[in-house]
């Protein structure tokens, strides 16, 4: 490659920030490569904190964030505020990751520029429009202005295949590995007040997702309540998601067991020591399906479909729902059941082998050479 080529890597979430943070070491070493990363600030404080942890610094950061915005707030800033720096910096490829909004603008934003996007983790699919919400849209249509797919899985290539996407597919692992793997080698504590974690078997629990608000939050907080009730040997560690519509239900079921241990949320060092000690997970979370099986924590996903059925298929996630009772019974059958725990907790990770950020890399570099 004769030239620097210049790649944009856009990102405004803690799960954008973990999981882009190998890309953006691999290309920053790349003598190939004129990096700009940019925050669009959709989160602030927990993305900062990722940035410190791989010691990253952003070139550029529209601090869009504000108090209850909305899905369209973000989209229109964060478009906006892209659109002049596109303009100003004439990138060659912008790099996005996963289906947040601020990856959808990202990737609308380059398209009206006309410069090429790069996907990473391309093809993840529920099949139902608003479960997840807004998820399962922002990567159909991030996909639909793609030119460089980077699927975590086979089933994300054949997703993809299937919906006839345009652009080149490839399949690379999932970055997410890459950044666990990182920050594991380091031995993370997590050190909770209160909290002994040689007393009990510890649950980590999270709970964000905007399908689970209300009524789904509160039949899985007393699904929690159950199984404490049911195994006095056990704690709950729960990080609590920022958003009041979340903590405020949350603190008021759960705040004066004795055995709940509500924190604030934990940064990614602490989060990956939590997995590493605690028993299983209980969460709605995506990122977390990929990253427990590889510290070998069996994961129960509180929720009515998953875009990550590869896990369940090799054995390492189970997807219960929100009911109490469907909660309540799995866990017991992992805290009761070591045959099925162990089932569990020894499967085979799908999700990558830790270098699928230097995978991209290589991509990329092929890519500006033909």
């Amino acid at each position: 490659m004769t030239n620097k080529k210049r790649v944009c890597i856009i990102l405004g979430t803690r799960p954008e920030a973990i999981k882009l943070a190998p890309v953006i070491q691999v290309f920053q070493k790349s003598p190939d490569f004129d990096l700009q990363v940019i925050l669009t600030g959709q989160h602030r404080e927990m993305v900062e904190q990722v940035m410190q942890l791989f010691n990253l610094k952003a070139d550029y950061d529209l601090e869009i964030m504000q108090p209850q915005q909305s899905l369209s707030d973000i989209t229109c800033r964060s478009l906006r505020g892209l659109e002049g720096l596109f303009i100003k910096s004439k990138p060659d490829l912008v790099l996005v990751q996963g289906d947040t909004t601020t990856a959808f603008a990202a990737s609308l934003a380059a398209f009206y520029q006309k410069i090429p996007v790069g996907h990473v983790e391309a093809g993840l699919r529920t099949d139902e429009l608003f479960n997840p919400y807004p998820e399962e849209a922002n990567r159909r249509l991030i996909s639909q202005i793609t030119q460089l797919h980077f699927a975590p899985t086979t089933l994300a290539v054949e997703n993809l295949q299937r919906s006839g996407v345009l652009g080149e597919i490839h399949l690379t692992g999932n970055t997410v590995i890459d950044a666990l793997l990182y920050v594991a080698a380091n031995a993370p504590a997590c050190n909770v007040t209160g909290l002994n974690w040689d007393e009990y078997r510890v649950l980590l629990a999270t709970v964000h997702r905007r399908e689970n608000w209300g009524e789904p939050l509160q039949a899985i907080a007393q699904g929690f309540l159950q199984v404490l009730d049911k195994f006095p040997d056990t704690a709950l560690l729960l990080p609590l998601h920022r958003n009041p519509t979340v903590r405020e239900p949350l603190q008021a079921l759960l705040g004066n067991h004795p055995r709940v241990f509500l924190t604030e949320p934990l940064d990614y060092a602490e989060l990956v020591g939590a997995i590493g000690r605690s028993h299983f997970l209980l969460t709605d979370s995506g990122g977390l399906q990929e990253e427990a099986p590889s510290l070998g924590k069996p994961v129960l996903v509180l929720r009515e479909t998953t875009e990550r059925p590869e896990a369940v298929t090799a054995g390492t996630a189970k997807l219960v729902g929100t009911d109490s009772q469907t909660i309540t019974a799995a866990a017991s059958e992992l805290l009761s059941n070591p045959i099925a725990y162990d089932a569990m907790a020894n499967a085979i990770n799908p999700f990558g082998d830790g270098h699928a950020a230097e995978r991209i890399l290589e991509i990329v570099q092929d890519y500006f050479i033909v």
